[in-house]
């Protein structure tokens, strides 16, 4: 059985809503960083940067969202939470799945801190143009996909609905609501809300 090491109150949601979505038996391992638990020996031997989320499936141990998620859709195929190899489509999940960490998570960062950065030198570009460009996928919908709700919804969802609804570090725009609604509306959201709160 896969063990997810979470902790409230961080990043650790993704994984946990991507974990319901399977539908499949995990266990949780509470890794409460506002204790210092991510800094213990026994953490930092499966994830030494000292963070969550982690997974553990036997022997294989990984960390980073999007790393988990396309790891446990890959595990999970019966979950249908990626399109198939060969499948034209997966070449845009791949990219929406690693434009989460690679572009939306920096372009928040500089819009919530203010930083000035030349987009040239910045790895994501300007931040405005990432969420433009997220804007008008959106405005697609139903899900970045299209038609199919994928493991890329996960990491998109959970950056969203961190960065608009609870924290407002981005503005709202009408895709990205609709887009943050139906993704509460699933039942393994909710379910993963629930295990976050306690």
């Amino acid at each position: 059985m896969m063990q997810l090491y979470w902790s409230p109150r961080s990043r650790s949601f993704s994984s946990l809503w991507l974990m319901e979505e399977t539908g499949h038996p995990y266990e949780r391992v509470l890794t409460d960083i506002s204790t210092g638990a991510q800094r213990r020996a026994e953490y930092l031997a499966i994830n030494p940067m000292g963070k969550v989320p982690a997974l553990k499936d036997g022997e294989a141990t990984l960390a980073e969202a999007a790393a988990i998620a396309a790891y446990v859709a890959e595990r999970y195929p019966d979950a249908r939470l990626a399109p198939k190899l060969g499948d034209p489509l997966r070449a845009k999940y791949l990219y929406w799945l690693f434009f989460g960490p690679s572009c939306i998570e920096p372009a928040i960062v500089q819009l919530a801190t203010k930083l000035e950065m030349n987009p040239v030198a910045a790895g994501w570009g300007d931040s405005q143009r990432v969420i433009d460009v997220l804007d008008v996928a959106l405005e697609r919908g139903p899900w970045i996909l299209g038609e199919s709700f994928s493991a890329a919804d996960i990491v998109i969802g959970s950056g969203l609905n961190f960065a608009v609804r609870l924290f407002k570090m981005i503005p709202s725009r009408p895709s990205f609501d609709a887009y943050i609604e139906q993704c509460m509306a699933r039942p393994a959201f909710q379910r993963a809300e629930k295990i976050a709160a306690g």
